[in-house]
């Protein structure tokens, strides 16, 4: 495996400590989540290699942005990421749960954002992760944070006038919808993303907030073709990508 850091513009992400490498999904999160409210506190539940609150901030002016990993390996490289940063004076990664860290915490974030491990683990998952390090499949697998432990930590840490982001499957969307209404977040805006026109939709970028209004709709296609990419998927993230 390459030992090389992942190159973006103004910041460099090394992950061979990482279970869960640098994806597609992390950067769009990290380029869509909405800093309109201009967010003094920024929390990234689930950092891994630290990429979406490092995107976030160079995008923002937060004065503070926390990062929680529970993973050791992980947490050590995130936190090598934040201190060889430009912004290392603003990032810090704590070693912890999410679930001890809400317990703790009683400071309020303005955005939260979290990457979240969405595959269902199978009833053993050492028979079926033979050829998977036990980090990855921690990393990957819902059991290490339910939906509703990584809702009802955020609706706690979050501020009044704050908003929560985050990124899932299609086919989990509704279900993580009702369990954030009954929470008392409730969804502000959705993004729909396909990897081409004529695929089906294959993750939805969401954001949430504690007031109730109409949902603001987004459509997103990444690629033409193969390599070949929509222009409205460069806008978003071309701030990040070296060739983009």
């Amino acid at each position: 495996m390459s030992q090389q850091p992942f190159q973006f513009k103004k910041f460099k992400v090394h992950q061979d400590r990482c279970a869960m490498k640098i994806g597609t999904d992390g950067v769009l999160l990290g380029a869509w989540s909405s800093i309109e409210h201009e967010p003094k506190f920024i929390l990234d539940i689930g950092a891994g290699t630290g990429v979406v609150a490092l995107q976030l901030a160079q995008r923002s002016s937060a004065s503070t942005i926390d990062a929680i990993e529970i993973d050791d390996q992980a947490h050590e490289q995130c936190t090598h990421n934040f201190e060889h940063s430009d912004w290392a004076d603003r990032l810090f990664c704590y070693h912890a749960s999410v679930q001890e860290f809400a317990s703790e915490m009683e400071h309020k974030y303005d955005l939260i954002v979290s990457n979240p491990p969405f595959f269902k683990a199978p009833k053993s998952i050492d028979a079926q992760t033979q050829n998977t390090s036990q980090e990855r499949a921690v990393a990957r697998f819902t059991d290490t944070l339910p939906f509703t432990h990584l809702v009802v930590c955020a609706a706690h840490l979050l501020s009044q006038n704050g908003v929560f982001c985050t990124i899932l499957p299609q086919t989990e969307v509704a279900s993580f919808i009702e369990i954030a209404a009954q929470n008392k977040l409730f969804i502000s805006k959705i993004c729909t993303i396909r990897g081409t026109k004529t695929s089906k939709i294959k993750r939805c970028l969401l954001a949430f907030s504690t007031r109730q209004s109409k949902p603001k709709t987004q459509e997103l296609t990444i690629e033409i073709s193969r390599h070949n990419y929509t222009q409205e998927y460069k806008n978003l993230v071309r701030d990040f990508y070296v060739k983009m």
